[in-house]
């Protein structure tokens, strides 16, 4: 017999199968050993009384074995002697696309300008502890994209609920612990991530496709008004339609783009800082109790939103029992990023507080036309990094002290490994930003007793929340507007807003893709 429950139950109750198995003979009236499996199809956490429950729904296997798989596997098939897309860029936007084109019966010729998962890894340490920074390999370029070592969040507000399951059971066919499927924010975590990334790349090679490293897209190749293939740093010409997941930090592609008068647009985005509070505070704060989350539940997360002079002031990609890390991806940059390993077990929650900016926000930057806000990212990046002397040692105030605009002292503790320096963050960083900002946690800690602290310091500099620049693309083909062959996609096009969205995407150009060569 199989029954389906929907319970509020206590965190001790809901801590493993076995506690579960429980709660279920309870509620059905069936022995705890007749119970075989419980599978859960989806959690909670309820903290909004001082009692926290957990939400739960469960399928029970009751005096039987459960013939169904955990997670929905996908087939793929031999696409070796087919035709070929190429597809410029591994973030989750492109592997994704690499996968459907597979389902889809079409080989996939994937272009990485970075280094494989791992080798990746290395470039990145190099950041934290020597300060330098490889263009072609660092938190944003590589396989895996900026997700990969930044994270591995993947929750989404996406209203496509279809899409989103299918793209987590995907992960779970790669090696993601199936408890994605059930959990309200689901996580991979960035120790888990790359394994995960690994078994994709090895599907794609297994059923034909190819895998490119260190490949950059220097131009596209045109040919009566369509896109027919990409060049590259290494001189290799690759042919066929173009599906173009770059990334939100590919700025020479904007340049390019621009430059080619391939049409793109200045969109909006959020910039600010990294805020890190100790993840006991914020679990005292979430969960009622001065001793902080106990035995049973998780890491607390947050997230907090206001209004501020006609703009939006929130937080963005919190990260619990997380570290903040370097995310520049050039010279002369300093830029900074959250993420959380899978078990998020450090001392420290962190995560972006930004303003909402427009392109007319900052008109001294309009002579850049669609680049306006990319080159405000720029500038503010070599601010920060001239502020942090040449280094990668963040520029930082303590929370209170920069709402009472005063110099830190000092500075506490931080998982920000290449170190912190004090600075007055308001003297180099935009009034726009920074009075929003003052304003905004003044409204947060009237709201949330605690969260405005001096135990809090604010890191900086948040600028790269998503895409400064939007490709152009018909809303139903996912082809751009001016050229046929080519295909926009993801984050770096302005069409998603992380691993989820992005590989919902290239879902959709894989699609648009097809339809082309099949038109």
């Amino acid at each position: 017999m199989i029954k389906e429950l929907q319970l509020r139950i206590l965190p001790q109750e809901a801590a493993n199968e076995d506690t579960l198995k429980v709660v279920a003979a309870r509620e059905t009236g069936a022995a705890v050993n007749a119970i075989q499996r419980i599978n859960v199809l989806k959690r909670s956490i309820d903290a909004r009384q001082r009692v926290i429950y957990v939400n739960v729904k469960l399928r029970v296997f009751i005096d039987e074995q459960p013939s169904e798989p955990l997670f929905q596997p996908f087939e793929y098939q031999d696409v070796s002697q087919e035709e070929s897309v190429i597809v410029v860029g591994a973030g989750p936007g492109g592997l994704f696309a690499a996968l459907r084109l597979i389902e889809l019966g079409l080989r996939p010729v994937v272009l990485e300008r970075g280094k494989n998962v791992r080798e990746r890894r290395k470039d990145v340490s190099i950041i934290a502890k020597e300060h330098g920074v490889d263009s072609e390999s660092n938190y944003c370029f590589g396989e895996g994209g900026a997700g990969a070592y930044s994270d591995g969040k993947l929750y989404t507000r996406s209203k496509k609920r279809g899409s989103v399951d299918k793209i987590l059971h995907v992960f779970c066919q790669h090696g993601a612990n199936p408890t994605i499927l059930a959990d309200a924010h689901p996580h991979i975590g960035t120790d888990k991530l790359p394994g995960v990334i690994e078994k994709i790349r090895n599907r794609i090679l297994d059923c034909g496709g190819e895998v490119h490293f260190q490949t950059r897209m220097d131009n596209l190749i045109f040919s009566n008004g369509h896109v027919v293939g990409v060049r590259t740093n290494t001189g290799e010409e690759f042919m066929g339609p173009v599906i173009l997941a770059t990334g939100h930090s590919a700025r020479d592609v904007y340049t390019y783009l621009y430059n080619q008068k391939i049409q793109i647009e200045a969109k909006g985005l959020a910039m600010g800082v990294r805020l890190e509070h100790p993840q006991l505070l914020i679990d005292q704060i979430q969960y009622h109790n001065q001793a902080g989350r106990g035995d049973y539940l998780p890491a607390a997360e947050y997230a907090v939103v206001t209004q501020v002079k006609g703009r939006g002031v929130y937080s963005f990609c919190m990260c619990p029992g997380g570290f903040v890390v370097p995310a520049a991806s050039g010279s002369e940059q300093l830029v900074v990023n959250g993420m959380s390993p899978s078990n998020r077990g450090s001392k420290w929650a962190n995560a972006g507080m930004v303003v909402e900016i427009h392109p007319e926000d900052f008109p001294q930057y309009a002579c850049y036309r669609e680049l306006v806000l990319m080159k405000l990212q720029e500038d503010l990046e070599k601010k920060c990094w001239e502020e942090a002397n040449r280094t990668q040692t963040a520029p930082a105030q303590r929370m209170t002290d920069f709402v009472e605009a005063r110099l830190s002292c000092d500075l506490p503790a931080s998982s920000y490994s290449p170190g912190l320096q004090c600075s007055e963050l308001n003297r180099w960083m935009p009034d726009f930003i920074m009075s929003r900002l003052r304003e905004g946690f003044r409204f947060f800690g009237k709201n949330t007793k605690g969260f405005l602290t001096n135990e809090a310091v604010m890191i900086g500099v948040e600028t790269r929340t998503s895409s400064p620049v939007r490709i152009v693309r018909n809303r139903e083909t996912c082809e751009h507007v001016s050229f046929k062959g080519l295909f926009p996609c993801g984050e770096g096009a302005g069409y998603a807003g992380g691993i989820v969205s992005a590989a919902i995407d290239g879902e959709r150009c894989a699609e648009g893709a097809a339809a082309y060569l099949n038109a």
